[in-house]
């Protein structure tokens, strides 16, 4: 996305944390809890991958893209599908994305990254042509509903 930035990833966190699962330190009901908001929004709106869960190996893992911003409001803190973030990030100065992986056999959830979207990223060239593009094809639904509106009056 090209509004992304400062970008926090944490797999060395993961890595240190399967680390202590695998050496014992740590228990996998510890590390297994995702709740289940969490395995509901990864079954309705996460993206799944091609990595199987490093705990039980049983399912792919599966990401999880969380929101948050003050312009959000209500909204803040829900999960969305990675294709809403570009549409958000166009419409919104800045929130926060939190992306969690899920598994949703063994409960398995670890944060991966976090980043910023939004326009304030934009230059003032890109925040001109994101506002035409916007403008012309606002006009064009406009003639869309107003010809489709048109057509159905002139069948009565």
């Amino acid at each position: 996305m090209r509004t992304q930035r400062q970008l926090v990833d944490y797999s060395l966190q993961k890595r240190a944390v399967l680390r202590d699962v695998h050496n014992g330190k740590i228990g996998t009901l510890e590390v297994c809890d995702a709740s289940p908001y969490l395995k509901s929004a990864a079954r309705f709106h996460g993206e799944p991958t091609d990595e199987r869960c490093p705990i039980c190996r049983r399912d792919n893992l599966t990401l999880v893209h969380y929101i948050y911003g003050d312009e959000l409001k209500q909204t803040a803190g829900q999960a969305r599908k990675l294709a809403e973030l570009p549409v958000l990030a166009m419409t919104l100065r800045e929130f926060q994305v939190f992306v969690v992986e899920v598994c949703q056999s063994c409960a398995w959830n670890h944060l991966t990254q976090q980043f910023l979207l939004g326009r304030d990223a934009l230059t003032a060239d890109e925040l001109d042509r994101v506002e035409a593009v916007a403008a012309s094809s606002a006009a064009g639904r406009h003639r869309e509903i107003g010809s489709s509106s048109h057509n159905w009056d002139s069948r009565q």
